[in-house]
């Protein structure tokens, strides 16, 4: 049989995602997984089984009951938020000042103001009552961002909430493009006069900043609260 002078080739179609704009997104990201290859062996010559049997172990044997991985609990559009922290070590991207690609949320005891929110370097979390949750939206631009800068997440991204309902966990758009991570609405911030972890310094600010709880709420105000606004009137 003879072969056609043209051989007619197949159209492979290709899926391009599309990029956001929000939240920092310049291009959509590449996910490798890495799928082990079996190699058989022909020819091998058969092992027959052992015929040992395990020695029976006396006493106590040390635990080793698996950890259970996170699940993602809810998709925001391209953030991941799953239902627990990681089950290994994170390095989240450096922020570029777009956020970062991976957040964690860590609840933190405090004897002083109850518990309240922490990020993974253990930095306090505020909330600020003149922010809305209902819809969310951040009232704290410009020289007010900087004295409180926000906390940001870069998509595509994935939040680790330890201690918080991953439910009542998501982002805001701000009005510079960037995402700022919410917990029940209420947008989150640092402060920046805190330098050292669980330092709370931004406790009852002005009467309208406070560390903000596992539930969205204020925690309640320090002894050493400051009462009167930052130098930058926030």
């Amino acid at each position: 049989m003879k072969l056609p002078r043209k051989i007619a080739y197949a159209a492979i179609a290709l899926t391009g995602l599309v990029a956001l704009a929000a939240c920092g997104d310049n291009g959509a990201a590449t996910a490798t997984a890495t799928v082990p290859t079996t190699t058989a062996t022909i020819g091998a010559v058969p092992v027959a089984p052992s015929t040992e049997t395990t020695p029976e172990v006396i006493g106590d044997a040390p635990s080793s009951a698996p950890v259970t991985p996170p699940v993602v609990a809810k998709t925001q559009r391209r953030v991941k938020i799953y239902s627990g922290p990681s089950d290994v070590p994170l390095s989240p991207t450096p922020d570029t000042g777009q956020g970062s690609n991976i957040v964690q949320l860590n609840s933190t005891a405090s004897a002083q103001i109850g518990a309240f929110v922490a990020d993974g370097q253990g930095r306090t979390l505020y909330r600020f009552d003149k922010d809305t949750a209902q819809p969310s939206k951040s009232n704290c631009n410009g020289d007010c961002a900087k004295t409180w800068p926000p906390l940001l997440i870069k998509s595509p991204g994935a939040i680790y909430p330890s201690g918080v309902d991953p439910q009542l966990v998501g982002y805001v758009e701000r009005a510079d493009g960037t995402c700022q991570v919410t917990i029940n609405g209420w947008p989150v911030y640092h402060f920046a006069k805190d330098k050292a972890r669980g330092d709370i310094l931004g406790q009852g600010v002005g009467g309208t900043w406070f560390a903000i709880s596992p539930a969205g709420g204020k925690t309640k105000a320090a002894p050493q609260a400051i009462s009167a606004p930052t130098a930058a009137g926030y």
